[in-house]
């Protein structure tokens, strides 16, 4: 049973419906838009970029590498032992880093840099809009 006040009443409905944006927690709102920007490119470098996989993560570890300044915004983890390779976004330094759209470009601007350096191009080439703002 859910919970209730003094007087037998509770919620009787959700505040926000299911569906709207405000609904989803800040990390859903994140895997959204790392969704979006490996769908952006998926289309068109899926086949040379191989076995990978994309995600994310709240923080980095706290063991950064050793060529690391700083705290990194996400990782590429190479393809080892049969494993495909991985992408991986820190969401908390993104967070801190840009808000609103800005995010989403700085998001966007990361997943080109990884998705670059697993096809051997530039970021510029592998998406037009790469250090733009949306």
């Amino acid at each position: 049973m859910g919970r209730r006040d003094r007087h037998d009443r509770g919620l009787r409905a959700p505040l926000l419906p299911y569906d709207v944006p405000a609904w989803a927690s800040r990390a859903e709102q994140f895997d959204d838009l790392v969704r979006d920007a490996v769908e952006r490119l998926e289309e068109r470098w899926a086949k040379d970029w191989g076995r990978v996989e994309f995600g994310t993560e709240d923080v980095p570890p706290s063991d950064p590498t050793p060529w690391e300044e700083g705290v990194p915004l996400g990782r590429l983890f190479p393809a080892d032992l049969g494993q495909p390779a991985r992408v991986v976004l820190y969401r908390r330094p993104v967070e801190l880093r840009a808000d609103g759209q800005e995010r989403a470009a700085l998001v966007r601007d990361l997943v080109a840099e990884h998705v670059a350096h697993l096809v051997n191009r530039d970021p510029e080439d592998v998406d037009p809009d790469y250090g733009l703002p949306t």
